[in-house]
């Protein structure tokens, strides 16, 4: 049955009966040459186009595909595409008011700086990050001499973007590298952690999860769903165990295995930090002590949703841990995508990746300037 029978099938569809092959007609097929291998020719599948019909995502030789410069021009432009997509709630709120206040007045002066600051903080800037804002836009009217509110828009963009630049990209620099992924139950954590795993598995890395959200007997389900589905491997323990001891026991069979990623599914609990804290520095000694030099990142998964609450959560979670950057999902369900501003410029944490859909190649990198591009342009 082909594909797209399958597929037919899949959703209910009828289909009709195949005549059953003669002897002459099999021989006449097993003769035919075999068709061409999609890899062989420099194509490379859509993750979208490998999930069709539910089967595995990867099979053996997907990993050993390179990337090429046509391919990844092709993949930059569609995930501009998608970040467009996903901020289209955000763009539509925060600029149609930056563009309402600036046609609105004709010349630069206090109560348009008032009335700008007024609208970032509506926007989900927060009242903070706003004045600091309009402080370094009234620094660079006052140097440049601009008295025309439209030119407002490329000094505030590019104070935006200066906001936001600097700690961008992930650290994977070692062989394994660690990423310990934390953030309270219904930001998106583990969801975030598959499909991290599958876009890891996508560029060729040999991946194994750490399933020690122990606390939660769904959390390790959801993982073992996500890692079959991705075709990567996952260290679990039962509920309630130790989730020092299954770190141990990834990182063990990390080297084993000769994997380049360790992902750590860890509890997002707040209510009592000391015992957040008591236990995420348990497993960085245990990271420290067997993989020693290893590059670790520390990621929170915040829900953009969420809007202040977000920055709320960034800070109380960094009381408690060594966050190293932010997991931004949901971007695509709302119009408060303006909070990645307040998270990097009170808090010091630069966004990582972004959720821009709920597809599993819809987790990709923040890049600020498409971040800016998309909202001002």
């Amino acid at each position: 049955m082909g594909l797209f029978d399958k597929f037919k099938k899949k959703n209910g569809e009828e289909l009709p009966e195949q005549p059953e092959q003669t002897e002459e007609q099999t021989a006449d097929t097993e003769n035919q040459p075999a068709p061409a291998d999609p890899a062989e020719d420099g194509a490379r599948p859509s993750l979208l186009e490998r999930l069709s019909g539910g089967a595995p995502i990867f099979t053996d030789h997907e990993s050993d595909i390179q990337y090429n410069e046509e391919y990844a021009a092709q993949e930059k432009e569609r995930s501009f595409y998608k970040l467009k997509e996903g901020l289209k709630k955000t763009k539509d709120g925060f600029m149609s008011k930056v563009e309402l206040l600036i046609n609105s007045f004709t010349k630069i002066d206090e109560d348009f700086f008032d009335e700008l600051e007024e609208t970032l903080i509506l926007s989900d800037i927060g009242a903070q990050t706003s004045a600091n804002i309009c402080d370094k836009l009234r620094a660079e009217v006052k140097k440049t001499g601009v008295t025309d509110p439209a030119e407002v828009k490329q000094m505030l963009k590019n104070i935006i973007t200066e906001i936001l630049t600097g700690g961008n990209e992930l650290n994977i620099s070692t062989k394994p590298s660690v990423i310990m992924v934390i953030g309270v139950n219904g930001a998106g954590k583990t969801t975030t952690i598959g499909k991290m795993a599958a876009n890891f598995k996508a560029q060729g890395k040999k991946v194994i999860v750490a399933a020690a959200d122990t606390f939660r007997a769904a959390a390790i389900d959801q993982l073992n769903v996500w890692t079959e589905r991705a075709g990567v491997d996952i260290v679990k323990h039962g509920e309630g165990s130790d989730p020092a001891a299954v770190i141990f026991d990834a990182i063990s069979a990390a080297k084993a295995r000769g994997a380049d990623i360790v992902l750590c599914d860890t509890a997002g609990r707040l209510h009592n930090k000391k015992n957040l804290m008591d236990e995420l520095k348990k497993i960085a000694r245990v990271i420290s002590r067997e993989l020693p030099g290893a590059a670790i990142e520390t990621l929170l998964v915040l829900d953009a949703t969420t809007g202040q609450n977000a920055v709320s959560q960034a800070q109380l979670f960094n009381e408690a841990a060594d966050i190293t950057g932010i997991v931004l999902t949901k971007l695509d369900g709302t119009a408060k995508g303006g909070i990645i501003i307040p998270i990097k410029d009170e808090l010091g944490l630069s966004v990582k990746l972004v959720g821009v859909g709920e597809k599993i190649d819809d987790l990709q990198p923040f890049v600020p300037e498409d971040y800016v591009n998309v909202l001002f342009d």
